[in-house]
């Protein structure tokens, strides 16, 4: 089941969405965001995650299909690109300016900027309003850009791994800044992430690109609660029903097998080892592994 069959009220829709470049094609990418959600788009580097994102934004152009935010185009109106908020992995100001003077160019960009709320944050993170941005590490650097993402009143935050630079300790806080953005119901987040963790703590809907291709878009607690992981030799191997296997991987003398419905395996394979599957235990056995279907 994909987030687009459990709400019809969308903030982001993609449908289709295809760019190709030499050695590289982004196919037919569609997902849908519910209001007051928040979905993980995980995936090898080069997988096609950011060539998503950007489409989707208009920074780069695609070959085709169709992307709208509330209904509609991202050109059709100021006002969306004001309830967008994005936040790339690196530095998008200038680097000499401070915090405090960057806030002051924020403000004459965007007619929803709140100075508070921006001081706010600078507070919270911890960011020295008068030094210059090229004295920060790239942790801080990551942070002030959060805290500009977040002050001029964003109801949808498009996070491109975003919280690769910060420590366990800042990444812990930041991801329950986001909860706290969502908190409401009317507000949502698009995140790529390769820290599977973090997704798994805060993300309602995963959806994973692997070679441009879109190969699920489910929810985390089907996928931490239902999905598992066979462990068996090469005879039990030979005797499960190759219909239940979606992706498996031969490691020495073991089978690596994930199944959709850990339960019924359970029920069906009785002298099999069969354990839970996190996030990373999925993308790798797709990734490193071989698939059936």
């Amino acid at each position: 089941m994909t987030a687009s069959t459990l709400a019809t009220d969308n903030i982001l829709e993609i449908k289709n969405l295809s760019k190709q470049y030499p050695g590289f094609f982004l196919d037919s990418i569609s997902l849908s965001i519910p209001k007051g959600s928040i979905m993980g788009l995980i995936g090898e580097n080069g997988a096609g995650k950011s060539t998503t994102i950007k489409s989707a934004l208009n920074l780069i152009r695609k070959d085709s299909g169709t992307v709208t935010f509330w209904g509609q185009e991202l050109s059709s109106s100021k006002q969306i690109k004001e309830d967008i908020g994005v936040v790339f992995d690196g530095i998008n100001f200038y680097e000499t300016l401070t915090p405090a003077k960057t806030g002051k160019v924020l403000a004459a960009s965007y007619g929803q900027w709140n100075s508070r709320q921006y001081a706010d944050y600078l507070q919270r993170f911890q960011l020295p309003p008068d030094k210059e941005i090229k004295t920060f590490s790239k942790g801080m650097k990551t942070k002030l850009c959060i805290a500009a993402a977040l002050s001029h009143d964003p109801k949808l935050l498009i996070l491109d791994e975003a919280t690769s630079g910060l420590d366990p300790v800042m990444r812990d806080d930041i991801l329950d800044v986001f909860l706290e953005f969502v908190q409401d119901a009317e507000h949502s987040i698009l995140m790529s992430s390769h820290i599977s963790t973090d997704l798994e703590k805060i993300a309602d809907y995963i959806a994973f690109i692997h070679k441009g291709k879109l190969l699920f878009c489910k929810t985390k607690d089907e996928l931490r609660y239902r999905y598992g992981i066979i462990r068996c030799r090469t005879e039990e191997y030979n005797n499960i029903d190759k219909s239940d296997i979606l992706a498996y991987r031969k490691e020495d003398y073991q089978w690596n097998v994930l199944v959709a419905d850990k339960e019924k395996a359970k029920r069906k394979y009785k002298t099999a080892v069969i354990d839970d599957a996190t996030i990373d235990d999925i993308l790798l056995l797709y990734v490193k592994g071989e698939q059936t279907k």
